[in-house]
């Protein structure tokens, strides 16, 4: 007989739980699909009802059922973020939760909030510039935009802290997603701002703060029975996903950057002591008083997903075939992955995708490989402001949906020239959030790494020159196009548009 650790992650599409041993072997895994709705160009948001707290109890049922000869002792949840769902009382839903970076709404609030803050004490108290990825503007968004929600609201919390609000009953934020809640968190004291949080959210009570292993609570009864868990069972603070998957790749230690590939890009690195730099996020680490620096592309599988709708819907391993067909630089093509704006290292939501060197002769295979390149000039992009920020990473290491094809990761490894490390164990922040809750309930040694390398990418050198040549043009391509971009950006934004779902 032995324990049980369950982890479960509410990603942007679709939730997914882990039950482990405290050694890290996997016992079971389940998972649910969800969409997220985009109601107008710009706006992201999701069902906390139905897609995190409806799938959290799904995956947890089915998980809790395959622990058959020994207890569960620990639960952790992680989920995307940060995003802002407005609350009562009683942790009920006022409106849909609105999504971390992607949703673009509160650009005014952030000039705003620049502009009277002042955009060096804001890097220097909260570690990065405001953008989309900043939950304050949008809570004063929904202040200016929806006073009747407002006025109605007593709680605010990003997805795992409210499914955590469900099952424990309290009301408790991590201080990494705290860190990412500017400007009302002050990085270098750990500690909310008050005085900045009074002026963007009057009255609204803050969230207790919490460092992601720590356990917060313990399952109440009501939770207990709609979840099919053991009640009393404790409950960790959990994070953001992008950190809990890192932490289950074992990107711990200084130096260590995780590429995260999935329906977007996303960057952590651990670092030794805070610094700052104006393209980058700097946040509170997952273990207690660390700090990391992180980055985000607001499109990345995503594209590759709309080049297959738009091109007849031919299978994914066809259409990687016919990529690694064209060769390197696909025959001349160039694509800027800006399809929903950008956030990091350009911040512009105004920002749009671009294909540049179009032809007669170019075909569908080329269009992908270009969308591959594309995105992975973006990732040599980001990973200059890493290396101004903090000097060049000791490793990379390469998680996510996106490290399975093979051609993909190549590619960004010889664009990069720098190699890629690819753990065994590719379930990703779920598995982190089972290690928290074995660290937070004693379990396991707070120390214990369950990642192994099971391979490492080399760079072609006989790539080198194509790719150098091209990520010249990449660069160029960019603020040659702006002024036109965004011109066709504010035609689409004043259009009329119910865009529904997408997965």
């Amino acid at each position: 007989m032995s324990e049980y650790l369950l982890g479960v992650d509410m990603g942007t599409g679709s939730t997914k739980g882990v039950l482990a041993r405290p050694d890290g072997t996997i016992v079971a895994t389940a998972s649910r699909s969800h969409a997220m709705t985009l109601p107008r160009s710009g706006w992201a948001e999701m069902d906390a009802e139905r897609d995190w707290w409806g799938d959290f109890v799904a995956v947890a049922r089915e998980l809790g059922a395959q622990a058959t000869d020994g207890p569960i002792a620990g639960l952790c949840v992680s989920g995307l973020g940060p995003c802002l769902l407005m609350a009562d009382a009683d942790a009920r839903p006022l409106r849909q939760g609105i999504l971390y970076g992607i949703d673009m709404r509160a650009t005014a609030e952030i000039e705003e909030l620049t502009a009277r803050f002042g955009e060096e004490e804001i890097l220097r108290r909260c570690g990065k510039e405001l953008s989309t990825q900043a939950v304050g503007p949008k809570l004063l968004w929904v202040r200016r935009n929806e006073p009747d929600v407002w006025e109605r609201t007593r709680r605010w919390y990003s997805a795992h802290s409210f499914v955590i609000a469900r099952l424990t009953g309290e009301y408790v934020l991590d201080h990494h997603t705290a860190s990412q809640c500017d400007p009302l968190y002050d990085l270098a004291a750990n500690a909310w701002n008050a005085a900045w949080a009074e002026e963007v959210a009057p009255g609204l009570a803050l969230p207790r703060l919490a460092w992601s292993g720590e356990v917060v609570g313990a399952l109440h009864a009501v939770a207990a029975a709609a979840c099919g868990l053991p009640e009393g069972l404790p409950v960790c603070a959990g994070t953001v996903d992008a950190w809990a998957e890192a932490f289950s790749a074992g990107v711990r230690r200084s130096g260590d950057l995780m590429l995260m590939y999935g329906s977007t890009m996303f960057f952590v690195e651990v670092l030794d002591g805070m610094t700052t730099h104006p393209g980058l996020w700097t946040t509170a680490g997952v273990d207690p008083g660390s700090y990391t620096l992180a980055a985000g592309m607001a499109t990345s599988g995503s594209l590759t997903t709309w080049v297959q709708e738009l091109t007849g819907g031919a299978p994914f391993d066809r259409l990687v075939a016919e990529a690694a067909e064209t060769g390197p630089g696909a025959d001349g093509l160039l694509v800027l992955p800006y399809f929903a704006g950008e956030r990091t290292p350009i911040f512009d939501p105004s920002a749009r995708g671009v294909v540049a060197g179009l032809t007669l002769r170019h075909r569908r295979g080329h269009l992908f490989r270009a969308v591959y390149e594309g995105i992975a000039f973006g990732i040599r992009h980001i990973l200059e402001s890493f290396d101004e920020a903090s000097g060049a990473p000791a490793r990379l290491v390469a998680v996510g949906g996106g490290t399975q094809g093979g051609l993909w990761t190549q590619i960004v490894t010889d664009v990069l020239d720098r190699p890629q490390q690819l753990p065994d164990q590719t379930i990703g922040a779920s598995y982190g959030d089972a290690l928290l809750a074995g660290i937070g309930t004693g379990l396991v040694a707070p120390d214990t790494d369950w990642s192994q390398v099971s391979t490492e990418l080399e760079p072609r050198p006989e790539h080198r020159a194509i790719y150098d040549e091209l990520y010249g043009a990449y660069r160029e391509l960019y603020p040659a196009s702006r002024g036109p971009v965004h011109r066709l950006a504010a035609l689409q934004d004043g259009a009329p548009a119910d865009l529904g779902e997408v997965a």
